[in-house]
C-alpha cells in the first residue's frame, strides 16, 4: 500500500528516535581509546594526516618554553599572501590568475607565461553548445551550490576523456573547471532568480579580454557595469579564499576522494558539497544576518555598551540564532591574527567609503573590537580569539550587490584552485586509498529469528 508523504515524514519522525539511540556513543569512550574528535585534539590542533607544498597556515611559533600563538601567516608555496596581494596593488593588476599559476605550478609566472596562463583560461571560458539551456535552466534552484554541483557532474558527459587519471588531463580538466565556475554559479544564480523570483533574466558571455573577477561582475549585473574598486576587492577576495592548507575539510575531502581513484569531476562535486556547509564554507551569511540583527535590536548601533550587551546575549544564547555564537570571531586554527581578515580591512574601509556604507564599516569594527574582549571575558578559550576572512567577506559582497545566494558560490570559484592543486599533488605522491580506522563500540549480540521479535 503506497504510503503519503505525511505518513512517510511520520515514520521518519519515529524512526529518526530509533536511529539516534543506537547511534549515540558516550563521549568518555571518545577518551577511553584516545579517539581525537573531528582529528582534532584538546588544545584544536589538527591529527597530522598528510604532507603538502601547496600552503602553510602558521598560527603557533615553537620556542625554548614551547609552542606559542604568533601573529597569523599564510603562505602559498612558501611566498606570504600578504606580499603577494600588495604587490599585485603595487603594479596595478588583477591577482587571481598570477596566484592560481603559483599554486598550481609551485612558481610566480613571468611576464610570457602569465599571459599563456591568461589565455589558457579565457580560451577554456566557455561552456558546452546548449549546456545553459539544457542543464542550468531545467531545474533552478535557490541552493546555487547544489546546482553548480550538478553542473559540474554533468560536463563529465561533455567531456572527450573524463576518467583518464593521468597528470595532463586531470590537469586539462581542472584548467576547465577553474574557467568555468563563475559561469555556471552566476548563471544558475540567474536562473533561480527568473524562474523562482519572477524577475529578469540575463545570460551575459564572459569577456575574453577581462580578469576572472572582472567577468563574474560583468555576468552577475545587467548592465555589466563595475567600478575598478569593486573590480580590484573581489579580485583581493578571490586570492585570499583560494588555499588554507590541505587540513580545511574541502581540501581533505579532494584528497580523500582522489585517493580511491575517483575522477576529476566526482572530486570537484564532492569538495563542493563539503565547502557549501555552514561550518565551513557559508559562515560569511551567517555574519550578515547577524549584524541586520544587531541593527534590528540595538537601539544605539554607536554605543559601545549597547552593542557590547548584545554580543552578550549572543553567546548566552539570548539573541539572533540562540546557538552562542558571534559569528566571524575565532579560527579554527588561527589564534591572534587571520592575515586574510587584516589585509581585506583596509580594502573594505575604501569600498565602504565608495558606497557611502561608512556606518556600516563603523558598526563591523566595533564588533571586531568588542567580539574578542567579550568572548575572552566569558569563555574558557584554548586560544586567542579574532576577526576571521568570513567577518569581512559578507559585508564586502553585500556592497558588492551579491546575492546571499552566492556568496558561498563565489568562495567556490576561488577555491576550486587550491582544490585542483590538492588533487595533483594526491596523484603525484601517494598510491594509498585514505581509510582509516574507527573503532567499533557497538558490542556483540545474538540473531533474532523474525517469528521471535
Amino acid at each position: 500500500m503506497r504510503k503519503t508523504r505525511t505518513e512517510i515524514m511520520d515514520y521518519a519522525a519515529k524512526m529518526s528516535l530509533e536511529n539516534t539511540a543506537y547511534s549515540t556513543i558516550d563521549p568518555e569512550l571518545y577518551e577511553q581509546y584516545a579517539v581525537k574528535r573531528g582529528l582534532r585534539d584538546k588544545n584544536g590542533v589538527g591529527v597530522l594526516a598528510g604532507l603538502t607544498t601547496i600552503s602553510n597556515v602558521k598560527a603557533y611559533e615553537e620556542t625554548p618554553e614551547g609552542r606559542k600563538p604568533c601573529a597569523g601567516e599564510l603562505r602559498y608555496r612558501g611566498i606570504n599572501v600578504t606580499e603577494l596581494v600588495r604587490g599585485c596593488i603595487r603594479e596595478k593588476r588583477f591577482g587571481f590568475e598570477e596566484a592560481a599559476y603559483l599554486l598550481l605550478f609551485g612558481a610566480l609566472p613571468n611576464e610570457a607565461q602569465l599571459s599563456e596562463f591568461c589565455d589558457i583560461l579565457s580560451t577554456m571560458r566557455c561552456l558546452p553548445r546548449n549546456f545553459v539551456r539544457d542543464v542550468v535552466m531545467k531545474a533552478p534552484s535557490k541552493d546555487i551550490m547544489n546546482s553548480l554541483t550538478r553542473s559540474v557532474l554533468t560536463l563529465s558527459a561533455y567531456d572527450s576523456n573524463p576518467t583518464e587519471m593521468t597528470q595532463e588531463n586531470v590537469l586539462r580538466q581542472c584548467l576547465s573547471l577553474i574557467s568555468r565556475f563563475p559561469m555556471l554559479a552566476v548563471y544558475g544564480y540567474q536562473a533561480y532568480n527568473h524562474y523562482i523570483c519572477n524577475d529578469s533574466l540575463y545570460i551575459h558571455h564572459p569577456d575574453a579580454k577581462l580578469s576572472a573577477a572582472e567577468n563574474i561582475l560583468r555576468l552577475l549585473r545587467p548592465d555589466k557595469k563595475y567600478t575598478a574598486l569593486e573590480a580590484q576587492v573581489l579580485d583581493i577576495a578571490l586570492i585570499l579564499h583560494m588555499e588554507h592548507g590541505g587540513g580545511n575539510n574541502s581540501s581533505f575531502t579532494t584528497h580523500v576522494v582522489a585517493s580511491s581513484g575517483s575522477d576529476t569531476f566526482s572530486v570537484m562535486a564532492a569538495a563542493l558539497c563539503s565547502l557549501k556547509g555552514p561550518k565551513h564554507g557559508g559562515a560569511n551569511i551567517k555574519v550578515v544576518e547577524m549584524v541586520k540583527d544587531i541593527k534590528r535590536h540595538v537601539r544605539d548601533v554607536h554605543d559601545e555598551d549597547e552593542v557590547r550587551a548584545y554580543l552578550e546575549k549572543l553567546l548566552n544564547r539570548e539573541a539572533f540564532d540562540k546557538k552562542g555564537l558571534i559569528y566571524g570571531m575565532g579560527h579554527a586554527v588561527y589564534s591572534i591574527s587571520d592575515p586574510r581578515a587584516e589585509i581585506f580591512e583596509g580594502f573594505v574601509q575604501k569600498l565602504a567609503q565608495e558606497k557611502k556604507r561608512g556606518e556600516d564599516f563603523a558598526l563591523y569594527s566595533m564588533i571586531a573590537r568588542l567580539g574578542p574582549q567579550v568572548i575572552a571575558e566569558r569563555r574558557r578559550i584554548y586560544k586567542g580569539v579574532s576577526p576571521n576572512v568570513d567577518f569581512y567577506s559578507g559585508f564586502v559582497y553585500s556592497m558588492l550587490d551579491i546575492p546571499p545566494e552566492l556568496y558561498t558560490p563565489i568562495f567556490a570559484m576561488a577555491r576550486i584552485v587550491g582544490w585542483s592543486a590538492h588533487m595533483l599533488e594526491e596523484l603525484t605522491n601517494v598510491d594509498k586509498i585514505i581509510r582509516p580506522a574507527y573503532k567499533s563500540v557497538s558490542g556483540v549480540k545474538p540473531y533474532v529469528p523474525l517469528t521471535e521479535r
